[in-house]
């Protein structure tokens, strides 16, 4: 029996867009409840189980399949994020371990807000929209931090209408991304 070399081309859709609706439009319905117009529920955590957490996730194995650390870095850990979020509300509900402060809770969006301030200084040789992507989100977390350490109602509800714009900036970034490879031409602008 004789074993050739065979060679196999793989080509892959881009998961960016799938990692940035997940994204978007999580941290939009978040939002809306940090902006006070909506209440905490189950909506809002199982888009953040299913759609932030998992298809961010699956976006990220995908791109680093297409060999990008930084889609990678970024689709997989706020893909986690998001996990990690509904476990921090979830899990003293179910006897796992008590609820986290506040203050406990500002130093975690803290961390957030560093490790996307160093994710934003990797987008500053890329397109516009993606910088903005990236440079919202760097905003929103250091508000909900600030807004946790001081106890600020006013700071959470303004980072409620800036993570609106944060998570809709995403959505545009994924649609244009979506329909531009769709049609050929730039549709929506990066």
């Amino acid at each position: 029996m004789e074993i050739k070399n065979v060679s196999v081309s793989e080509k892959l859709a881009n998961p960016a867009p799938l990692g940035l609706m997940g994204f978007g439009m999580t941290t939009v319905l978040l939002n809306l409840h940090n902006a006070g117009i909506i209440k905490l529920s189950v909506m809002i955590m199982a888009m953040g189980i299913f759609y932030g957490g998992l298809a961010q996730v699956i976006a990220g194995i995908f791109e680093m399949k297409k060999n990008n650390t930084f889609g990678a870095t970024a689709f997989t850990s706020y893909g986690f994020f998001w996990l990690s979020l509904v476990g921090i509300w979830t899990m003293p509900k179910m006897g796992l371990g008590e609820p986290a402060s506040t203050k406990a809770v500002a130093f975690y969006l803290l961390l957030w807000g560093i490790f996307t301030l160093f994710m934003y200084i990797g987008t500053l040789n890329g397109n516009k929209a993606t910088q903005t992507v990236f440079g919202t989100l760097t905003i929103l977390f250091f508000l909900l931090a600030i807004g946790d350490f001081t106890g600020s109602a006013v700071i959470k509800t303004i980072a409620g209408w800036e993570g609106i714009f944060c998570g809709s900036s995403a959505i545009y970034t994924a649609m244009a991304e979506v329909l531009n490879e769709k049609f050929g031409k730039t549709v929506l602008p990066l």
